[in-house]
């Protein structure tokens, strides 16, 4: 039995509490979270024991894991201190918003980055993972083109969007770690952002955005975003190739479609929140985790994944920024 610790006790703390509570071989002993009562309020649903102090996460003799769901500024300094105490490691996305702080971070914990695992949790949505698997297979050829569709129900407040490093580094992240699992190494990219609302345009930010990558075996990938759709949280893609394509649809509630004088095929709207839409990947992601500490494997995405993530987001701010393509090294 693996025995996990989380700092933050917000609400990704509360998903990977569950996903721990879901799993035979974890337990959750442990949460840390410097703000008010909200550590004793998840360790108390889950019978563990509550810490206002982080640093007695890593001091803790009976903790073998932990998970980094903390604000992005702390997650350095918490991913080395973790790796320091001998702790395996699962850190949510990104690693940092600032590129050279993740190049400190790779120094820092060298050879033993291999413990750590960065919270990309759609490659484990049962969904994207199938599509992946079977363009391994050859079952629609060399991948050509891939589109990914991510569109929020509403935006964030203006203050988070503030201090969230961007709609490429905050939101766009998760589309540019899923476009690399699918297509590879990405040498390409074209961005350009959109400002519908003019509170996130007064934050610095864009509310929506289109982007194209270019990856190094020529296939292309289109990736579109907004902050706020009517219809719920949209989230899609499709892989297309010679012999044919693949899709991932969005979920609703229930399959139950219905049929009438003057409607057909009419379905319950799209889930409304991502915890929702992607209970299931949280639960295979901390699978994979607790599956890589006990067989000794690297678990994936890694560090590297992160960063390669970043220099996307980074590469895509540009070129909205500039109007132009930026070249990725």
């Amino acid at each position: 039995m693996l025995r996990f610790a989380i700092i933050g006790a917000g609400r990704i703390g509360v998903v990977h509490a569950e996903a721990i509570a879901s799993h035979p071989d974890a337990e959750l002993v442990l949460v840390a979270d410097p703000f008010g009562d909200a550590a004793a309020r998840l360790a108390s649903a889950h019978g563990a024991r509550s810490t206002t102090v982080v640093d007695d996460v890593f001091a803790a003799d009976d903790v073998d894991a932990l998970i980094v769901g903390s604000p992005t500024p702390f997650h350095v300094e918490q991913i080395i201190a973790g790796v320091e105490a001998g702790k395996a490691v699962l850190a949510e996305k990104p690693v940092d918003l600032d590129i050279e702080r993740v190049d400190r971070c790779l120094a820092a914990v060298g050879d033993r980055a291999d413990r750590v695992m960065v919270g990309f949790n759609r490659r484990f949505d049962p969904g994207f993972a199938e599509v992946k698997a079977r363009i391994e297979r050859g079952e629609i050829g060399p991948l050509e083109q891939l589109t990914i569709i991510s569109r929020d129900p509403q935006a964030p407040p203006a203050s988070y969007v503030a201090q969230s490093g961007g709609i490429f580094r905050d939101m766009t992240i998760h589309d540019l770690d899923m476009a690399r699992f699918m297509l590879g190494d990405v040498v390409e990219v074209s961005a350009a952002g959109q400002n519908i609302d003019p509170e996130i345009q007064a934050a610095g930010d864009f509310d929506g955005a289109v982007l194209t990558l270019r990856a190094a075996s020529g296939a292309l990938a289109t990736i579109i975003n907004s902050r706020h759709c009517a219809t719920g949280y949209d989230q899609r893609l499709e892989a297309f190739g010679p012999y044919g394509s693949l899709r991932a649809e969005n979920h609703t509630a229930t399959q139950v479609r219905y049929f009438g004088s003057r409607t057909s095929d009419a379905a319950g709207p799209y889930l409304d929140f991502f915890l929702q839409r992607y209970a299931q990947a949280y639960r295979a992601e901390l699978d994979h985790f607790v599956k890589s500490i006990v067989q000794g494997t690297s678990p994936s995405p890694s560090l590297h994944d992160g960063r390669e993530a970043l220099v996307l987001a980074d590469a895509a701010t540009l070129s909205a920024t500039k109007g132009q393509p930026v070249r990725v090294d």
